[in-house]
């Protein structure tokens, strides 16, 4: 074989393999690209990316960091009277909330937390934690959890808010609590038909 022969060979397979390396880069890049990252959270992808102050970069890095922590998640099963106990409560909070909206919102909170922590989430006071895992599971309606977390944790929060901040909780503490009964909500739509005092 001539050295001619023998040097395009050698070409040909240094450039299949580096052919080869950024066609793999490209595939583990795009499972957690830009565009998947903001399918994937949608709203939360914008919350973040403002957080960071438009920095996409900064964004992806950090939300690709939660799928990678969080992704592997299995969400525990509520037993049949466990579920019972979490609507109850809701329901008292809900109908607390004309007499004290500000407890009403402290104990849908608090409420949240624990299912939260019943279906395998982190648990421990650790909020952002929590929130972190929950935003790749339920990344649709977990805005509400965030809502009235803020909400309990505002001394002065405006009563508007906070009735704002229950209805969306309710969507997110019916997509936690029924998980596996029905299947979970693919939009928003369902939130402008929520009541305050829903089933």
């Amino acid at each position: 074989m001539s050295t001619g022969v023998l040097i395009v060979l050698i070409l040909l397979i240094v450039a299949a393999v580096v052919i080869g390396a950024v066609a793999l880069n490209r595939r583990a890049a795009g499972a957690h690209g830009p565009r998947n990252l903001k399918r994937h959270f949608g709203p939360e992808y914008d919350r973040v990316l403002s957080r960071h102050g438009g920095d996409t970069k900064a964004a992806d890095n950090e939300l690709a960091e939660r799928l990678e922590r969080h992704g592997d998640l299995r969400e525990q099963p509520l037993e049949p009277a466990e579920r019972e106990r979490f609507t109850a409560r809701w329901a008292a909070a809900q109908e607390q909330f004309v007499e004290s909206p500000h407890q009403a919102v402290a104990d849908a909170d608090l409420l949240l937390s624990e299912l939260a922590g019943a279906r395998g989430f982190p648990v421990g006071g650790e909020y952002e934690e929590q929130f972190a895992a929950l935003s790749v599971h339920h990344a649709e309606l977990v805005h509400g959890y965030r809502r009235v977390h803020s909400a309990a944790h505002e001394e002065r929060a405006d009563t508007e808010d906070m009735r704002t901040a229950m209805i969306e909780a309710r969507a997110f503490f019916d997509d936690l609590v029924d998980e596996g009964e029905r299947p979970r909500p693919k939009s928003k739509s369902r939130l402008n038909k929520l009541q305050l005092k829903g089933s």
